[in-house]
């Protein structure tokens, strides 16, 4: 039976680098040319980086991405299609696919779905395409679409099929949140199945600000069965032989599309001096990656996320407070593991409150990661603070107001080394504590990115023991994972005696933040109706500090910032208290 070797290359990019994305472009290219591909895919926007926001609207950016889509054509040999994610130009901008063979751009697909939801605003810059086409690859029909278009079941994909193809090639660029893997393995599956059509998807790979593009290409057969898998955040080039005829006896069994009416003709784009490869010398066996368990998936896109900030944004080292708790714990191991621990600082800072548990877990903790420590005590500092308000404060019991301005020397300090050294400070608060404003402006919060931002409590414990398991060691000390979490501000101080225990807390946040289940829908899933309004008030109100906490890499299904938009001046309170 007749093969067509693909090359699903995930790259990547830099938004904004054109030049450089070009050139990995061509790299990638180079390597698929080599092994014997015919057919080679690139992620979406792939020589301006995803998302490219309000660059778009610079027309000297468009040009340029337009120029190297020019440069990248011309390496594309006879024989062989290219398929190249670029924004296009006609009287308005596309999200667009270019199908590139012989040196020769052959076709310019427009991507039709633009998502306009939680992350994405693609309706802010791009107008809709319009039509399926079809590429014959000799005597192959091939559709081409991009990103959400595959993911509506009566889409571009499903025109493509009805006209004939047998082969569907999705370029995209999804990010990553957790489970979200196994969400579009079930889709794609479906559509292959549904469709009887091999189905490829390339994914980009990387870290944008918040965002995390995860890679993870697949393919699979017309059946609905898993062919191929890449890796997981890592750049990789995923070949695979496909047998077009398969695609014909599955068809030929299946009887439903024939109930299905294409309406119009659609588009078919010739690709002249396309050879399949008949018998090829040497078969490849479809490589499928073995996924990383929950944890692991979120580890690494948090190892993925802080690399390629500091990388892609020319910074090397971090700096930050190290208490001897998990968050502080997990959020060194990640920097040691993305940057190198020799570009990674670690400060205690102890107070007359801290415990010596505490100092001995810190130092621990740096010495597992082989990490360089200073040692800076903040008691001359606030005593000095306590002197310094003494008369404006006097008759007044102390409270939040003195435990702050500890959180906030400690903040000063850690900015000091910053910027002394130009070091980029860390915040090491978790989404629990973000949520309900269980934090410190210009304190705890301060910093210049936020690795644990988006990761509730409970998965904090549950990626640091998935790490100790990974590494074979206990890089985070067991006790630091057993004690009673504490911020150590005041006397005998604990978490829970201002939050509800994180195994109650994290699940009323899930289902408000990320599901916007109100009270009663939170109360039938068996939770006090007490802790669960108490949980939703401090949601609410501590939406003005969110707003001024650093970016911080997306892991849950909607984290805060351009993922979940609230008003700060807002007064809605769920029930009706009537008309006074």
């Amino acid at each position: 039976m007749s093969g067509m070797r693909v090359a699903l290359a995930q790259i990547n990019t830099t938004v904004g680098d054109i030049w450089g994305n070009a050139e990995r472009v061509a790299r990638a290219l180079e390597r698929a040319l080599d092994g014997g591909a015919e057919l080679v895919a690139f992620p979406e926007l792939v020589l301006t980086g995803y998302p490219p926001e309000d660059l778009l609207l610079r027309p000297g950016f468009v040009r340029d991405n337009l120029a190297a889509l020019d440069e990248v054509t011309a390496r594309v040999p006879e024989g062989v299609v290219a398929a190249v994610g670029f924004v296009d130009l006609e009287s308005d901008l596309y999200n667009a696919c270019a199908v590139v063979s012989g040196g020769r751009v052959l076709h310019r697909y427009h991507k039709r779905y633009l998502p306009n939801y939680g992350v994405f605003d693609e309706n802010r810059y791009f107008r809709e395409g319009r039509g399926a086409p079809v590429l014959r690859l000799d005597g192959t029909l091939a559709g081409i679409s991009v990103c959400e278009d595959i993911w509506y079941p009566g889409g571009p994909a499903r025109e493509q099929a009805l006209a004939g193809a047998s082969v569907l090639l999705n370029i995209s660029a999804s990010p990553y949140h957790r489970r979200k893997g196994a969400l579009r393995e079930r889709m794609l599956a479906v559509r292959a199945s549904d469709y009887g059509c091999y189905v490829l998807f390339c994914n980009l790979v990387g870290g944008q600000d918040e965002l995390v593009f995860d890679g993870h290409s697949l393919v699979f057969d017309p059946e609905g069965r898993l062919l191929a898998r890449a890796r997981q955040f890592e750049e990789d080039v995923l070949f695979v032989d496909l047998y077009p005829e398969e695609a014909l006896v599955q068809r030929l069994h299946e009887s439903r599309p024939r109930k299905e009416e294409l309406e119009g003709e659609p588009e078919v784009v010739e690709v002249p001096g396309f050879r399949e490869r008949r018998e090829p010398a040497q078969s490849r066996e479809p490589r499928v990656e073995t996924l990383l368990p929950e944890e692991g998936e979120v580890l690494e896109a948090l190892v993925l996320g802080l690399r390629d900030y500091f990388r892609k944004n020319g910074f090397s080292r971090a700096v930050l407070g190290l208490s001897g708790g998990i968050d502080s714990s997990l959020t060194a191991a990640i920097a040691a593991r993305a940057l190198g621990p020799e570009n990674v600082t670690g400060v205690l800072m102890p107070s007359r409150y801290t415990s010596e548990a505490s100092n001995a877990d810190a130092r621990a903790v740096a010495k597992n990661l082989g990490i360089d420590v200073r040692i800076i005590p903040i008691g001359p500092a606030f005593d000095a603070y306590r002197q310094m308000l003494e008369e404006v404060f006097r008759g007044l019991p102390e409270d939040v107001a003195e435990e702050n301005i500890q959180a906030r020397i400690r903040g000063n300090i850690v900015m000091a080394l910053s910027n002394k050294f130009g070091w980029i400070a860390l915040s090491t608060g978790n989404k629990s504590e973000m949520s309900v404003g269980y934090s410190t402006l210009y304190g705890d919060m301060a910093g210049g990115f936020s690795v644990l931002k988006d990761v509730p409590k409970t998965l904090v414990y549950r990626v640091a023991r998935h790490l100790n398991r990974s590494e074979g060691r206990e890089v985070i000390p067991e006790s630091v994972l057993t004690k009673e979490p504490s911020a150590e501000l005041r006397p005998g101080q604990r978490d829970v005696d201002s939050l509800p225990p994180y195994e109650v807390l994290d699940p009323i946040l899930e289902a408000y933040v990320e599901d916007d289940k109100g009270v009663g829908e939170i109360v039938a899933m068996g939770f006090e109706e007490e802790d669960v309004r108490r949980v939703i008030r401090m949601v609410d109100r501590a939406e003005y500090k969110r707003r001024q906490a650093p970016v911080g890499i997306k892991v849950t299904t909607r984290a805060f910032g351009r993922d979940r938009r609230m008003p700060i001046t807002n007064r809605y309170s769920e029930g009706r208290p009537g008309l006074r």
